[in-house]
């Protein structure tokens, strides 16, 4: 995330909100009058599956900008959950886009931004594209410096891959029985993950 483009669309921000973990923001569907700046804390934007599963399309944390696309759209077209504690702060969507037109570096920044954002969306693609359970842990791992969020949150991973959280939490249990089987007290944990994880998408 560009601190140009973030201080840039604090500067135009009009109200602050604060939310409880769990709580909603916006349910797809309503419309959009407002760009959401992550303040603290952290939300995804979440959609719901026929089944009752829930995937996520966006984690956004502190210092981030919430549902970029809602600038090109009439309607949101998934939900905003709370993660944790958290604040935003809004920026009415017409002021927004009139700052675009105005200021080329801002605008700038903004594909740039949406840019990466993209990318990050090509790598999860092929992630989802993966058949196992176990491939698709390895890819997120891969992906995210192999290091999984505090056990709290292992769902929310579960549902950034696209897999229950029971399979993903027997595909955990599965690596650590292995790695206990491998153990060896000059070999890194981590060295013991990755030689029982499967092959790994490349990176896009």
């Amino acid at each position: 995330m560009s601190e140009l483009l973030f201080e840039r669309f604090l500067e135009l921000a009009e109200r602050e909100q604060s939310l409880p973990a769990g709580s909603v923001l916006f349910r797809m569907d309503d419309p959009v009058l407002s760009l959401f700046l992550v303040t603290a804390g952290e939300l995804r934007l979440v959609r719901a599956l026929p089944d009752g599963f829930q995937l996520t399309l966006q984690r956004a944390g502190s210092a981030s900008i919430l549902a970029e696309a809602s600038l090109f759209a009439d309607r949101y077209h998934c939900d905003a959950l709370a993660t944790e504690e958290s604040t935003v702060r809004a920026v009415p969507i017409t002021k927004a886009k009139a700052a675009l037109e105005s200021d080329r570096a801002l605008a700038s920044s903004l594909l740039r931004h949406l840019a990466g954002e993209v990318h990050q969306t090509r790598t999860r693609t092929e992630i989802l594209s993966l058949k196992s359970v176990a491939a698709r842990v390895s890819a997120w791992m891969a992906c995210n410096g192999g290091v999984l969020p505090p056990k709290g949150r292992w769902h929310h991973v579960a549902s950034e891959i696209a897999v229950t959280p029971e399979a993903f939490y027997r595909e955990l249990a599965r690596r650590r029985r292995c790695a206990a089987g491998m153990m060896h007290p000059h070999m890194p944990p981590d060295i013991i993950w990755y030689f029982f994880a499967p092959p790994i998408p490349r990176p896009i």
